[in-house]
């Protein structure tokens, strides 16, 4: 025995384990080795040995939800990845297909019809012994009465031995039907009360005469009767004598395994369930409204479906009669057929179904259904007819299937070769060529992708001038995106914010703001601010073109805001050298106290710098720090807006027209005061010009919002603004450069 601990028993369990399956393989194994096991149930018997057969069922589910997911994985993996086989599987689908569909509607719908027609014919026979039955007990009941009616004083006893009599004499034709041989009993009431016909007539019947026969309508009844779990065949004919006495005579049959057997003589076994099971609890509770509620439950008792041990309810077994032939060949396979039968429960008259089942060949059947006209030559003829009809259409699906797997070559071969191509292609080997023999559509398809593969080299070629220009354009958005203020500013008693979104990669609107010191000494300047300058404008188209004429803008206004700086780098070598970035002199706010004069000089310079169709709006304002006036000039802008703590709204609108269009415009100025809680609205097209299904977004929305957040800081105010318009585009794209400016007097 091998010692585990030695160096070949760790070696052995790794081998073990690496060469077990894992995964939906491992659990499929697993799962059937259980399920195996578990066939040990059918030798254990009892309460274990159940509990094992329900432990296997589970199983065997677990195992088909295991099989089929691993059955389809390694379909697709084995069987489906190439595309020879995914053709030939395509053929057999849309060729054998529909043919199996066929055949297994065929044989569907035949084994229906065979059932129902094996159904039918024990339902006739039953229903032609049934009206034997009505006639020979209506011509008993007509002699009778004829011979008797006449006699009223005449007693039972003498009633019921003119009866006999007549028995006796052979007064009655018996009508033999073929395969129904079977013995009736005969009983006879007067007025409901039976009447002793002798010891030969004490044979089983049903009990008694029920109340609801006691007076028939039309004086006669016949069918198959349930009298508690017993089955017969009834028929009941009254006479009305003419003394008022009712004359009835019942003759029934019992309908038990023999006379089943009879009955389903050449057509297999036939069963019947005595049984009540046609109709619903609460279709009989409804019928019994105004029943006593004894009635009501005995009746809903009887319409309880459910199967015992012993049958249905666990109170009745099956009637069995004939046996099950033995098959002619191996097609004559086993037809069994459940249907209902009609029957009426003797105690209570009422209406209802049992099982009948019926257990057949299909050689039976054609010998019912034909009779004597299978023989001869021409019904020969047929067969070998229709069997070498079958070797044809065998022959031509081999032939199509053939046809098609020639087919898949031609195809599969050119698929190959535009593999073997994708692959030098993901190589890199972009100089490589299919080479073409034949001319069909897949020799064009090859064609194609040589000439794909030139086009995609060509295309590599320019994606890399493409990624140029991008890596190009990324530099000029970072640098247009250091022309605007690096972060918010604002002076002591003026809150300033600004923010522009760019539509695409660069953005053809400006803003800024210039603020402005007291004048230096020494080459030191103070801090203190004695007023801020504020641009904003919008450049004519977008793009790359605009981003260049928005730079130009730029670089005019800080040009005329330094012109007139006293330089900090003036004073000496030093004091440039030690001065900030930020530096600035004093006294340099002084051409921007007239943004009108600066709007004439930047459109005299944009006119004359740019080409005729380019032209820009711009909105220019000073505000003086000591006096909180603000002045302004509009070139063509969207006019801002100043919302006053008190609601009211000053539009800014005095100037003239754009920038860079025309020579020689004037521009007017207009000022006022800035009072605390003011707010400066300034905001280019791209704010309130987008539209939805309900129109622009507008100047309205956008100031309800600001003044629903007038409180909050300026960025929270913009954000907010941002976001109503976000919501108000939605998933469309963004139409033009958003810019937004804010100024708060404090």
């Amino acid at each position: 025995m091998q010692d585990p601990n030695s160096p070949t028993g760790p070696r052995f369990l790794t081998l073990l384990r690496e060469r077990l399956p894992t995964g939906l393989a491992g659990a499929a194994a697993w799962l059937g080795l259980w399920f195996c096991v578990l066939f040990v149930r059918r030798w254990i018997s009892g309460g274990f040995g159940t509990f094992l057969g329900v432990l296997q069922f589970f199983v065997g589910i677990a195992l088909v939800c295991v099989a089929i997911p691993l059955t389809w994985q390694m379909v697709r993996k084995h069987l489906l990845w190439s595309l020879r086989n995914k053709l030939v599987l395509t053929y057999l689908l849309i060729g054998l297909a529909p043919v199996v569909l066929f055949l297994t509607l065929v044989a569907v719908l035949a084994y229906v019809a065979a059932g129902q027609f094996a159904i039918h014919l024990t339902d006739s026979r039953l229903q032609a012994e049934l009206v034997q039955m009505r006639n020979e007990s209506g011509h008993r009941a007509d002699l009778t009465t004829a011979l008797v009616a006449g006699r009223p004083k005449d007693s039972a006893q003498q009633i019921g031995s003119e009866i006999q009599d007549i028995e006796q004499a052979g007064e009655v034709a018996r009508l033999e039907i073929p395969r129904i041989r079977a013995h009736r009993e005969l009983r006879v009431f007067m007025n409901g009360a039976q009447l002793d016909l002798g010891p030969k007539y004490r044979g089983k019947a049903p009990f008694g005469l029920p109340p609801w026969a006691t007076e028939l309508p039309g004086g006669e009844f016949s069918g198959l009767v349930l009298d508690g779990h017993d089955l017969y065949l009834v028929a009941v004919h009254q006479k009305k004598w003419n003394d008022g006495r009712i004359f009835t005579l019942m003759s029934s049959l019992p309908v038990d395994s023999a006379f089943l057997k009879l009955a389903s003589e050449g057509l297999g076994q036939a069963s019947l369930l005595p049984q009540r099971a046609g109709r619903a609890t609460n279709e009989i509770s409804q019928e019994n409204n105004g029943a006593t509620p004894a009635t009501t439950k005995k009746s809903n008792q009887k319409v309880r479906f459910a199967v015992g041990a012993d049958g249905i309810n666990g109170g009745s077994t099956w009637v069995v009669g004939g046996a099950e032939p033995p098959a002619v060949n191996f097609a004559d396979a086993r037809v069994s057929f459940t249907s209902t039968e009609p029957i009426i429960e003797w105690d209570s008259g009422e209406r209802d179904n049992i099982l009948i089942a019926v257990s057949s060949r299909p050689s039976l059947l054609y010998n019912q259904l034909f009779g004597s006209s299978l023989g001869g030559i021409v019904t020969s003829v047929l067969r070998i007819a229709i069997i070498l009809l079958c070797v044809v259409f065998a022959l031509i699906e081999l032939l199509a299937l053939w046809m098609a797997i020639g087919l898949s070559r031609s195809i599969t071969s050119s698929v190959a070769d535009l593999y073997s191509a994708t692959e030098h292609i993901e190589d890199g080997d972009l100089d490589y060529r299919i080479g073409v023999k034949s001319d069909d559509q897949l020799a064009e398809l090859s064609r194609s992708f040589n000439t794909m593969s030139g086009s995609l080299k060509r295309l590599l070629e320019e994606q890399k001038e493409k990624e140029r220009l991008q890596n190009e354009i990324s530099i000029a958005q970072e640098v247009q995106a250091n022309l605007f203020p690096l972060h918010s500013q604002g002076l002591e008693t003026l809150d300033l914010h600004g923010v522009c979104r760019p539509a695409r990669s660069v953005s053809g609107d400006y803003y800024d703001f210039l603020v402005f010191h007291e004048e230096a000494h020494s080459g030191m300047m103070s801090r203190r601010e004695t007023g801020v300058g504020i641009a904003i404008g919008d450049i004519s188209g977008k793009g790359i073109s605009a981003a260049l004429l928005m730079a130009t803008l730029h670089s005019a206004v800080r040009a005329y805001r330094f012109a007139s700086e006293e330089l900090v780098y003036s004073e000496s070598s030093v004091a440039g050298l030690m001065a900030s970035r930020e530096g600035r002199g004093g006294d340099c706010d002084e051409l921007f106290q007239s943004p009108g004069r600066i709007l004439s000089l930047l459109n005299r310079h944009l006119y004359r710098s740019t080409q005729p169709e380019k032209y820009a709006t711009l909105f220019l304002a000073h505000y003086d720090v000591a006096t909180a006036m603000m002045t302004y000039s509009n070139a063509g802008q969207l006019p801002p807006l100043v919302l006053g703590r008190d609601g009211h709204i000053r539009r800014l609108d005095k100037g003239g027209t754009v920038v860079g269009l025309m020579d020689g415009m004037h521009y007017e100025e207009d000022r006022f005061r800035m009072q605390p809680g003011d707010i400066m609205v300034a905001y280019s097209d791209g704010v309130t010009e987008p539209e939805n299904d309900f129109g622009e977004f507008g100047e309205e929305r956008m100031m309800e919002v600001v003044a629903r957040y007038r409180d909050q800081p300026l960025h929270v105010i913009s954000g907010q603004v941002m976001l109503a318009l976000d919501a108000w585009i939605g998933a469309e794209e963004q139409p033009d450069d958003i810019t937004l400016v804010l100024a708060r007097k404090t």
